[in-house]
């Protein structure tokens, strides 16, 4: 088990820092070994120089883009989160907004692909927001009131047919033979 390979996979995906207790649960070793290896990787990319680094604050590690290339990264964020949002993007959105909260997880499925760089996106824009559920150990997405205030309305049930398309079940279904199942009154409870 290449214990760095696997802290960087996650660090990749992640939106947001890992604590290296967080790591080691998911890697399922000890957390010195984490905190260990994350160490290490934050020295290898600050040697090499690339256009991405690791970064350490306190017990918590983060894949961040080079200092160096700051103002091109500010350039490419300006157009992302001004220019128009792409059909998988538009999506992934509508699913929130009409099931939300919803796991990244059950995104993926829903959508038949890695919604990773997509919810990324989204929260940069401030569409949506995700909120880490302790007893399921996940994090979970909803729109944000700037989302609701920019389409006009003064509630997410003003949605068209929100009412059915919240409760329909076909979703429900779709998750479950893919091995996941969302229970939409205990999802409500996430908010």
């Amino acid at each position: 088990m290449n214990i760095k390979s696997q802290i960087e996979s996650l660090l990749f995906i992640s939106a947001k820092p890992m604590t290296a207790k967080n790591l080691a649960e998911l890697i399922g070793v000890a957390v010195k070994e984490a905190e260990q290896a994350g160490s290490e990787l934050v020295r290898q990319y600050q040697e090499n120089k690339k256009g991405v680094q690791v970064i350490k604050n306190g017990s918590s590690f983060q894949m961040v883009s080079s200092p160096e290339n700051a103002k091109i990264i500010q350039e490419y964020i300006k157009d992302e989160t001004t220019g128009e949002l792409s059909r998988p993007s538009l999506e992934a959105l509508t699913i929130i907004a009409y099931r939300g909260p919803v796991a990244k997880l059950d995104l993926d499925r829903i959508r038949g692909v890695n919604c990773s760089l997509i919810l990324r996106n989204l929260l940069i824009r401030g569409l949506i927001e995700g909120k880490f559920d302790k007893t399921r150990n996940e994090t979970y997405y909803s729109v944000t009131m700037d989302f609701v205030r920019f389409l006009g309305l003064n509630d997410l049930k003003e949605l068209p047919d929100f009412d059915k398309l919240s409760r329909d079940d076909t979703i429900d279904r779709v998750l479950a033979a893919a091995g996941g199942e969302i229970n939409p009154s205990d999802n409500q409870s996430i908010v």
